[in-house]
């Protein structure tokens, strides 16, 4: 697990607060207790102390915040940020309120008043309880087109990709992409994983066809996409369509296709529909026993990520690392108010 170490050093060295709001789950208060302990970020969770404490007894909590919402020294104010942000969509002041009391909302507050720097959270909730409040209050990232998931997964004993190591986009969010959409996931993806590997991105977009083997509407789709991306930049190393073994393997990749700067060696690989994406991960995951973080949300204007509700608390703690490294770069920008 070099990578992880990496991400576990550069984690400790950001010195990033993390949001844990689902602090009923064991998982996530067992992964809580692990960063805290050895000093991955700092933690805050959301909830009831006594609660928590009580639910877990044989849990260390030494160096964890807990924060309750309604108790909060600054509710009304937050509650007040929230209500002015949200109230042309027709939220009141007391809808602001019953709002906050959400433990995600909240959570989400933290960050934008700048008193956290990300938030991971999902393995109870679904997507879309993470990324509701996350879009609505925090907005997408200046010049983002698109909101993204991807995963960020490390498959033991293996030479493909990065020694096994591979980004997977987008596994959670855009069930359909269209060509442009596809281009936006695969320049996010690049960036993504410079940002967090310091390492070239090699992406690959997949499809059932490798460079016209088989003709379609979805093949179509995947080579205006990679052209796309292309115009949008040249520089970087990507080509489709080609098939996940193309992408993957050299020696099938010299008797499908010629001359590719990704093919047989890629590390990103961006799928045409989320049903394609979702399948394969989580086969990946279980079947090769890899390690999987995320997914991990690329475009929101603060670090938000989730988690699948399969997760483990050693894959939270993974997620809680890579999200206290994304805000070194990819920080929010702080509220003039805090």
């Amino acid at each position: 697990m070099e990578f992880l170490e990496y991400i576990m050093s550069e984690a400790r060295s950001a010195k990033k607060t993390i949001v844990l709001p689902e602090s009923g789950d064991r998982r996530v208060v067992e992964a809580a207790a692990a960063v805290a302990a050895e000093r991955i970020a700092g933690i805050i969770m959301i909830g009831n102390w006594k609660k928590v404490r009580n639910d877990f007894p044989d849990i260390h909590f030494d160096g964890i915040q807990f924060l309750e919402p309604s108790a909060h020294d600054r509710f009304e104010e937050m509650a007040g940020k929230l209500h002015q942000l949200r109230k042309h969509k027709g939220m009141t002041a007391e809808q602001a309120r019953d709002a906050l009391l959400d433990p995600t909302t909240f959570g989400i507050m933290l960050l934008k008043m700048g008193l956290a720097d990300g938030l991971v959270a999902g393995a109870v909730n679904t997507t879309a309880d993470t990324l509701r409040p996350a879009l609505q209050i925090l907005k997408t990232r200046p010049g983002t087109k698109l909101v993204s998931a991807y995963m960020l997964m490390v498959v033991p004993d293996c030479v493909l990709g990065n020694q096994g190591m591979f980004l997977m986009s987008d596994c959670a969010l855009n069930v359909n992409p269209t060509a442009e959409e596809l281009a936006e996931i695969a320049l996010a993806s690049a960036e993504s994983w410079r940002q967090l590997t310091g390492r070239e991105p090699r992406v690959a977009m997949l499809s059932y066809s490798s460079k016209g083997s088989a003709k379609g509407e979805m093949p179509d789709k995947i080579i205006e996409a990679t052209r796309l991306a292309r115009e949008r930049a040249p520089d970087l190393l990507i080509d489709g369509e080609l098939q996940a073994d193309a992408a993957l393997v050299p020696e099938v990749a010299a008797l499908k296709t010629r001359g590719s700067p990704v093919a047989g060696m890629a590390n990103c690989l961006i799928f045409p529909d989320l049903n394609a994406g979702n399948i394969a991960y989580k086969l990946v995951q279980r079947l090769g026993k890899a390690a999987a973080y995320g997914p991990m949300l690329q475009g929101v204007a603060c670090p938000v990520n989730d988690l699948s509700r399969g997760c483990t608390a050693d894959d939270i703690v993974g997620v809680i690392a890579l999200t206290a490294v994304q805000a070194i770069e990819a920080g929010c920008e702080k509220d003039a108010a805090s």
